[in-house]
């Protein structure tokens, strides 16, 4: 009889390695005042220093551990993901290339009464990231807008880029394209359309409940102080085929294609490029998913080296131990992703990082999959929008030229706060007992 080896803390060593070098770099270049700080060292590099060391410390052969890499990386959801994001990418370069987001912020400001800037300004982030599906975008789109509003009605600048911040928050956590919904609903082998549905119901009341704390504590403004450019309503409506388009089940692959078509349609036949550098344009839109198409692929084949290992085992063994039924399990769907999250100061890294774990606890504890991607998704794009070294911060903040530190929004991030406690109460009012399975 084969002997089997014990399993210990030991196989989470690349995994540490991965981690630990992530986070020091950055707290090291924070602290000497870079200003990428948690941003400078790509998390691919992390991930290949986590990969050498799976190969010092883990038995077995080289190519044995080639082999487990490569299945790791090849995995189909990895790969269905990979292609995701290349579509999305293109999708959200097109749109953008055609004057799409502007178009969306002017449409909101045109539509919202001046006299409710700040909860309007809330909205329209709101519905500006859920279109694009990019909190960076987001932000780097409205935050100008924000500050000179902010100036010229002499309101509280914080407290618009509270609201930018939130609505950015809402919109990635929301988006059908955006990267780490799409990674939640891989990692966990849920249909995004089930999970938006299901999110909407804690997201879209607090967008509801901060709506009106904005609207009732907010301050006034003089409607000549707001004017909305010109725009053209066409070119939303890419993002609305895309989003009805995802809602109504249709497949995402086909949705992006045809949402990306549709935009080149629409960008020739208003000469906003030719149909060559349309192409062009699409590329561009792969190229810039570079990054988290590289640190997907490679985490993958770490993950599937540790799992080899018994590292998976090993932790379910130990939460085990932690976690003692229904509700504690979904606390963890908040808990463990956000820990991560502020560590490392990126949510979609902390979602494939945690996604696993969180996908055992839900089988185990029979908790609706669904349910604890959303805990997980909402809890990290909170926890990413309040971090004050996170990067949605630090460019929203920048735009104020030091007027504003990232510090300086915390007491107006009503929806974060409204977010994170709905969470909660979704926990406290679900059944706490469940045979496990």
């Amino acid at each position: 009889m084969e002997k089997q080896t014990k399993v210990t803390g030991k196989v989470l060593l690349p995994f540490i390695t991965f981690v630990g070098l992530y986070l020091i770099v950055g707290i090291s270049l924070t602290l000497a005042g870079n200003d990428n700080g948690f941003y400078a060292l790509p998390a691919s590099v992390s991930v290949i220093a986590g990969i050498i060391v799976a190969f010092i410390v883990y038995d077995g052969s080289i190519d044995e551990k080639v082999g487990q890499i490569i299945s790791g990386c090849g995995e189909s959801n990895i790969i269905i993901m990979l292609i995701i994001f290349l579509l999305a990418g293109a999708f959200g370069k097109v749109t953008a290339e055609i004057g799409g987001v502007n178009a969306i912020v002017n449409l909101g400001i045109s539509v919202i009464p001046p006299s409710l800037l700040v909860p309007g300004m809330f909205l329209i982030a709101c519905f500006v990231c859920l279109a694009i599906g990019t909190s960076m975008g987001t932000i780097a789109t409205i935050a100008p807008i924000c500050v000179s509003l902010s100036e010229a009605a002499h309101i509280n600048m914080a407290l618009l880029i509270a609201a930018l911040l939130g609505g950015a928050m809402f919109g990635n956590t929301m988006a059908i394209i955006a990267d780490t919904q799409i990674v939640t609903a891989r990692v966990l082998d849920i249909n995004i359309k089930d999970k938006f549905l299901i999110n909407l119901r804690i997201t879209g009341l607090a967008v509801l409940i901060t709506s009106i704390l904005y609207f009732v504590l907010g301050p006034s403004v003089d409607g000549g102080l707001v004017s909305a450019e010109s725009y053209q309503l066409i070119k939303i409506l890419p993002y609305i085929l895309v989003l009805g388009g995802s809602l109504l089940g249709g497949n995402v692959f086909v949705v992006l294609t045809l949402g990306i078509i549709f935009a080149g349609g629409v960008g020739v036949i208003y000469q906003d490029f030719t149909v060559l550098e349309f192409t062009q344009t699409v590329h561009a839109g792969f190229a810039s998913m570079f990054d988290v198409s590289v640190f997907s692929f490679l985490i993958g084949g770490l993950a599937n080296m540790v799992n080899q290992a018994g590292g998976i085992t090993w932790i379910n063994q130990k939460l085990q131990k932690l976690i003692r039924g229904r509700r504690s399990a979904m606390a963890g769907a908040m808990i463990l992703p956000g820990a991560v999250d502020m560590a490392l100061a990126n949510d979609t890294v902390s979602v494939l990082i945690t996604g696993s774990l969180i996908k055992d606890l839900s089988d185990r504890y029979q908790i609706d999959r669904r349910v604890m991607g959303t805990l997980m998704h909402t809890t990290v794009c909170i926890v990413q929008g309040l971090l004050p070294y996170g990067a949605q911060v630090l460019l929203a903040t920048g735009f104020t030229n030091g007027k504003v530190s990232p510090l300086d929004v915390f007491p107006y991030h009503w929806y974060a706060y409204t977010a994170l406690l709905l969470c909660v109460a979704t926990i406290l009012i679900s059944k706490s007992k469940v045979k496990k399975v």
